[in-house]
């Protein structure tokens, strides 16, 4: 599937914000520790989505769409059999199953996840962090087999503040005997909101917000009704994007408190906008300078926003330094920004320039991952003449209907399968 942009539209309107991608997904996985009906609401509409009901339903779980964006899950009838390994490779959030599959059983298969191709992200941390509470486990060549005769409350330290593998942990940990305290934990907003959820279910659980996560073991969990939180990538797409074309955009249902160093950094480079408590007001006249783009783990740059920032560099005035520190394989955008005029200098795996302003062509490019696609739609907005974007669907996994928010805003974007 292909996106046509025909660049340098004049953009106004307003764009609401879905559902956190990064929320929503292990959400859904931790349902399985209830056998009662779990509600929840502000459920984005993405493919993502999509696949990780399709591997609950392969395994039992009964899901229905009861609203526009309201799942309703029921895991009563859920049986650990194998999931199936076609859909387990399609994204890297199927690890999340682990957890929780180890909370309700005592053994499990987990074929290798998939997902996008952004660098080297190996289970070492989820494995450590399971085989600490007492969880055994093997590496076959396509999958991993884990098995555990009980699990039991510890410290688990982990070398990186790993999301997913905190994640998955917490929610095994859920089902421990005893006490558990995660240190070097993630804190990221989209943590916080499954700590809420499994809180919602029963789970005694805190320091959410903190690098130490502790959580007292239950044998029991309950229903629960939930919102999932405002998405900040969706937000941050939609903010640069604003500021890259000067447009006035209102971006809203929006939660600013988890994206203030990226509005410092955006302010820092000559961002022009209002807040307010739910949403901002982008009306970009002045001139943007550049800038040194640094990700870090939350309340840093977010690795997601890295690609954004990289095009929005190629329109501020000056060398922007890109220093991608989480994943290896992130750059790669750069290359089909370069086809369409973005002066780029890659230096290593980590880190490149990128000088500015220069006008953008439209050409035929082609979206490697979902992120850099983002920043490719954003490029192909503000370029001149027409623009084709290969892969596109990959930009379904994280944003629900990107064409059509675009189109409503003044965008020309078609799709064609």
């Amino acid at each position: 599937m292909r996106f046509r942009i025909n660049g340098q539209q004049k953009l106004t309107g307003t764009i609401r914000v879905s559902g956190a991608k990064n929320s929503i997904l292990p959400i859904i996985a931790a349902t399985i520790l209830s056998n009662e009906v779990c509600v929840i609401d502000n459920v984005p509409r993405i493919s993502d989505v999509d696949t990780m009901l399709e591997i609950l339903r392969s395994v039992g779980g009964s899901v229905a769409w009861t609203g526009g964006h309201q799942l309703t899950i029921s895991n009563k009838n859920l049986e650990p059999q194998p999931l199936d390994m076609k859909l387990v490779k399609r994204l890297r959030a199927s690890v999340l199953f682990l957890g929780p599959f180890l909370a309700r059983f005592q053994s499990f298969r987990l074929p290798e996840p998939g997902g996008c191709i952004i660098g080297n992200r190996p289970l070492d941390s989820h494995l450590e962090g399971l085989s600490a509470l007492g969880c055994r486990w093997e590496r076959t060549p396509e999958s991993y087999e884990v098995s555990h005769k009980g699990l039991r409350g510890t410290d688990v330290v982990l070398r990186e503040a790993s999301v997913t593998a905190t994640e998955n942990i917490i929610m095994a940990a859920c089902a421990a005997r005893g006490t558990t305290r995660i240190i070097n934990a993630a804190s990221e907003p989209h943590v916080q909101d499954l700590i809420d959820f499994l809180t919602n279910m029963g789970a005694d659980i805190s320091g959410g917000s903190t690098s130490t996560v502790t959580i007292k073991g239950s044998d029991s969990f309950g229903g629960a009704r939930h919102t999932v939180i405002p998405d900040p990538i969706d937000a941050g797409t939609y903010i640069i994007l604003a500021l890259a074309s000067k447009s006035k955009i209102t971006v809203t249902d929006i939660r600013l408190d988890h994206l203030e160093v990226v509005l410092e950094t955006l302010r820092s480079m000559g961002a022009e906008f209002d807040r307010d408590e739910r949403s901002i007001m982008i009306n970009q006249t002045g001139t943007l300078k550049a800038a040194k783009i640094e990700t870090r783990i939350y309340p840093g740059i977010p690795t997601d926003l890295q690609p954004l920032f990289g095009v929005l560099a190629t329109q501020a005035h000056g060398t922007s330094l890109i220093h991608e520190t989480l994943f290896e394989s992130r750059l790669g955008y750069l290359s089909e920004l370069e086809k369409m005029g973005a002066s780029v200098l890659i230096s290593d795996a980590h880190r490149a320039y990128v000088t500015g302003p220069t006008p953008l062509n439209g050409r035929a490019i082609v979206c490697r991952d979902l992120r850099a696609g983002a920043s490719l739609v954003v490029a192909a907005l503000i370029a001149s003449g027409e623009t084709t974007i290969e892969n596109a669907q990959i930009l379904d996994r994280g944003y629900e209907k990107i064409d059509e928010h675009l189109s409503e805003i003044g965008a020309s974007i078609t799709r064609e399968e």
